[in-house]
């Protein structure tokens, strides 16, 4: 994808060569200048927080396939897998639409008929085998990109005294963005795991890893996250 003069680097997402603040001396210093950027930082009690890792996009055949899913379905696996042994909450998302999805979502379909993909007997709507939920993980069901939204999830986390929200998933600038913005609004701390998450194309994928990460959620690396899970007993800070 070749970006246009002064517009988004396909590869990074930062605006190119040809204009912007990047040819003015970078925009992580223009972004620092106006405010944005700080960070979140980790809170008391983390849960680990995947969104949609379902065959839709793992499966090659599949017309929502994500080529850097394995890689991202391998991580997430890891994180669910440090939280476990931890004894902390793991939490897994599926869009599921039981009747047709024009039903549930008319809009939604109309936009994105690839929807279709999740209807509850499709092969693509399942878990996959790499990184499914285990005995003891929550599986939450959602009609639309958010994972709050009209699910509960709110209040089981609540629940679980969980104020830090560890999250990855698919698709970046789609679901995961969603949720993300979604348990900052709730009151949570959200931290997006770099390495845990994909998408169709890097355009998307690092341009709205950029955005959470000036305005919404911690990105932060996959064994930072792990060390930090892997510290963890329940009630203590990963501090």
């Amino acid at each position: 994808m070749e970006a246009a003069s002064g517009g988004l680097d396909a590869a990074s997402g930062a605006p190119d060569s040809a204009g912007g603040p990047d040819a003015a001396g970078g925009l992580d210093e223009d972004y620092r200048t106006a405010g944005f950027g700080r960070r979140i930082g980790w809170g008391e009690r983390p849960a680990v927080l995947l969104v949609d890792p379902v065959h839709a996009y793992a499966d090659p055949d599949s017309a929502l396939f994500l080529r850097t899913a394995a890689d991202a379905l391998a991580a997430m696996e890891r994180l669910a897998r440090t939280a476990r042994e931890a004894g902390l909450p793991v939490v897994f998302t599926a869009v599921r639409y039981d009747r047709e999805p024009a039903f549930h979502v008319p809009h939604f379909h109309r936009k994105v008929p690839g929807l279709d993909a999740f209807r509850a007997k499709s092969p693509h709507a399942r878990f996959t085998a790499v990184c499914p939920p285990l005995p003891g993980d929550d599986t939450v069901y959602k009609h639309y990109p958010s994972a709050f939204f009209r699910t509960g999830l709110h209040d089981r986390l609540t629940s679980y005294g969980v104020d830090t929200v560890v999250i990855g998933g698919f698709s970046t600038s789609g679901c995961v963005r969603a949720t993300a913005l979604d348990a900052l609004q709730h009151g949570f701390r959200p931290l997006v795991v770099r390495e845990a998450v994909a998408d169709r194309d890097p355009a998307p994928h690092e341009a709205n890893l950029f955005d959470l990460d000036a305005k919404y959620a911690d990105a932060v690396g996959l064994d930072e996250a792990c060390a930090a899970l892997g510290g963890v007993s329940p009630g203590e800070s990963p501090r």
